[in-house]
């Protein structure tokens, strides 16, 4: 909508994403349509160079209100997308391209040959996919034509997000419908939605994406998936994006027949080795393989006395003759281990630094549990320098009310990526931070079957943070949620400062009624909708809520200083003396590094009691202002999006008081605290919060 129009926008569903191409103003219009009468490609262009041109004349064509012509001859009034091989005017006239890799783009209003243009350079064609879509979403957020000079280039190399697709189409922690992919129709019906998919994912960057869940299914590599994965590949790779599948370790027993899966014995070896032929003569540019082993009941290389690095130097030395890389999770832990969680992929994986395979990168969550609301960074970022790692989040909400939830995570992820590791300069220097140990980022997408893709409107905001801080992980989750409103949802006054001032706090309301002051893993058991701090029966110490938070009578937390576990130990100075104190520990994470008395007193004077209800109530109230925030944006915003937006609004507050309410209930009861006056009590007694279930809530997969 145009600045200063007053008529409600038309309904929209949702499906256009951030690509919802709009007419610009007319002024902006006619500025445009002289540097944009057409679009000059050399002779016979890449798939990759003609999905750019289809995304230009697509965009290009709506925003001027006239088509854009392709031309094969240069002339003036053009967007001229070109490298230095296909256009050798550009090293002539001093285009600075050399800095700009592979993949990165150059976007300016200039004279070539005597000729005003608007020039997309690149040194290849990917580059020039991701320049089209950078010169759409300048144009898309309110860029001037004439002055237009941009430039960049990824600082990450692999860009990817994980799908926790089964095969039966559910998706584990998805919350937006069924698996985009249609296995049971696949290799010969392709769904023209995959190509909508992979627009989005070209605009962001990502050029690369795991097909499957990460808890694999060994027929994932057997001759008839391996052709439907490779229907997909061929969606996907004009638009920049190779495929990856998720292995399980014992495959050479399950689909091979061999007794063993031993990576010392040969023939386990001859079997990858086979099957990654196969996999690379029906898919050649294939990624290669992601594994998640020894975890969660999954099978690896301990069950054969080996180590991580053996287990995936099998596997490793198969794919590398086809450029394969083999991407190893560093999510490990052991039921038979009594020590900390939190320290287990640490002890297990610094040990192996510098062991691993060329072509094998360790992939390691954000932080050190497993996706949690906040967790501080994970001790391996740093401590591995002669590995190359992946740093691993999570897009969908396992963890942070599901895709009902209002929670940009892009603070969380901005959080995490600028936290200084400390381990090059110890003390109060700056030390590197995780973003700067990181060899690519991984994202466990949030997208379904839903017609909206993520479940919610605002859930879309998590898949492009993600992928626009793939590209700079030391950008601004604020600028992205600004530049992420004005392409979703337009430029009508006050609306992109109240979007944006709605989703940048809203992780903290969460965090707030959740898991408030350093708590985590509070949520109910198997499907984790919801709290369940009283949950202690699980087969697994560390499945339990009460493992984490240990509340009593004595007090609340988990003690991971020199007195407890010590996980604190694993964080370079000055961190470590830092965390390990709690005088000097950020409340944000005051409990999940110190088990602490009730009468604690906390950086605003509270005693931890009283802090820890001003929090419940605050998060609460939080939701109350996105409420009224978001009403107040009616007739601004289309009323289909409002309308839906709205009610997801209303059942997080309902979740909301739900969640504080049960906390508080259960940390009265176990503490033997009582509400100061003028705190609400709960709506309903603790046993009736113990008694609710929720057999078939969503993301459980199969």
């Amino acid at each position: 909508m145009q600045a200063g129009a007053t008529t409600t926008p038309p309904d929209e569903d949702g499906y256009e994403l951030w690509l919802r191409y709009r007419e610009l103003p007319a002024a902006a219009r006619r500025t445009l349509r002289a540097r944009a009468g057409a679009l000059w490609l050399p002779a016979q262009p890449s798939a990759l160079l003609m999905s750019a041109a289809t995304e230009l004349q697509r965009g290009l064509g709506v925003m001027t209100g006239r088509a854009l012509p392709l031309r094969r001859r240069l002339a003036a009034g053009q967007v001229v997308l070109a490298t230095p091989a296909s256009l050798p005017t550009l090293r002539k006239a001093g285009v600075p391209l050399d800095d700009l890799g592979d993949e990165g783009w150059l976007i300016r209003s200039t004279v070539l040959g005597g000729k005003a243009i608007l020039l997309i350079a690149a040194n290849s064609d990917r580059g020039l996919l991701y320049g089209a879509f950078a010169l759409l979403r300048a144009l898309a957020t309110g860029a001037d034509v004439p002055t237009l000079d941009q430039r960049s280039a990824p600082r990450l190399p692999l860009r990817f997000l994980n799908h926790w697709d089964n095969l039966d189409r559910t998706v584990e922690r998805g919350y937006a419908g069924f698996s985009l992919w249609d296995w049971w129709k696949l290799p010969h019906i392709v769904d023209a939605r995959y190509t909508d998919y992979a627009r989005a994912n070209a605009s962001l960057g990502i050029n690369g994406v795991s097909l499957n869940n990460v808890s694999a299914k060994p027929e994932m590599l057997t001759t008839a998936f391996i052709h439907k994965a490779a229907a997909l590949a061929d969606v996907l790779r004009p638009w920049g994006q190779k495929v990856y599948l998720a292995i399980r370790f014992t495959a050479p027993m399950e689909l091979g027949g061999l007794a063993t899966a031993d990576p010392l014995e040969p023939a386990v070896a001859r079997w990858w080795r086979g099957k990654v032929a196969e996999v690379f003569a029906a898919i050649p540019d294939c990624g290669g393989f992601i594994i998640k082993a020894n975890s969660e009941g999954q099978p690896g290389p301990h069950d054969y006395g080996r180590n991580h690095a053996e287990g995936a130097k099998v596997i490793a030395q198969a794919l590398a003759p086809h450029g394969g890389t083999l991407i190893w999770r560093a999510f490990v832990y052991a039921a038979e281990n009594p020590d900390d969680r939190a320290k287990q992929a640490y002890d297990q994986f610094t040990a192996l630094d510098g062991q691993f395979e060329p072509n094998v990168l360790v992939q390691v969550k954000n932080g050190p549990i497993d996706f949690q609301p906040r967790e501080p960074f994970h001790p391996l970022f740093g401590a591995m320098p002669r590995t190359r790692l992946i740093g691993e989040f999570m897009v969908t909400k396992e963890y942070m009310g599901f895709s009902t939830h209002l929670a940009y995570q892009g603070p969380l992820f901005e959080e995490t990526l600028k936290s200084d590791t400390y381990r090059d300069k110890p003390g109060p220097q700056a030390g590197t931070l995780v973003a700067h140990t990181l060899a690519g980022m991984a994202g466990v997408g949030n997208v379904g079957t839903d017609r909206n893709w993520c479940g919610s409107h605002f859930d879309q905001a998590n898949w492009y943070v993600f992928g626009r801080l793939a590209w700079d992980p030391l950008g601004s989750a604020q600028a992205l949620a600004q530049e992420w409103t004005l392409q979703t949802f337009g430029d009508a006054p006050g609306l992109v400062k109240a979007v944006t001032g709605m989703v940048m706090p809203s992780r903290e309301a969460v965090l707030n009624y959740m898991t408030p002051l350093g708590l985590h893993h509070l949520m109910d058991t198997g499907h984790h909708h919801g709290p369940g701090p009283w949950v202690g029966n699980l087969a697994r110490p560390d499945w339990n809520p009460t493992y984490y938070h240990r509340a009593g009578p004595d007090g609340i937390g988990f003690d991971r200083s020199a007195s407890g576990s010590n996980a604190v130990a694993q964080y370079a100075e000055p961190l470590h003396s830092l965390w390990g104190d709690p005088r000097t520990t950020p409340d944000e994470l005051l409990l999940w590094f110190h088990h602490l008395p009730w009468k604690h007193r906390v950086s605003t004077g509270r005693t931890l009691w009283q802090e820890l209800l001003v929090r419940y109530d605050a998060g609460v109230a939080s939701v109350d202002t996105l409420r009224k925030t978001w009403a107040g944006l009616a007739g601004t915003v289309d009323a289909r999006r409002h309308h839906e937006v709205s009610q997801y609004l209303a059942q997080q507050q309902r979740e909301a008081q739900w969640w504080r309410d049960a906390c508080i209930a259960y940390f009265m009861n176990a503490s033997g605290q009582r509400l100061p006056a003028g705190v609400a009590k709960p709506t309903r007694t603790l046993a009736e919060y113990q008694a609710l279930r929720f057999d078939y809530a969503p993301g459980r997969g199969g």
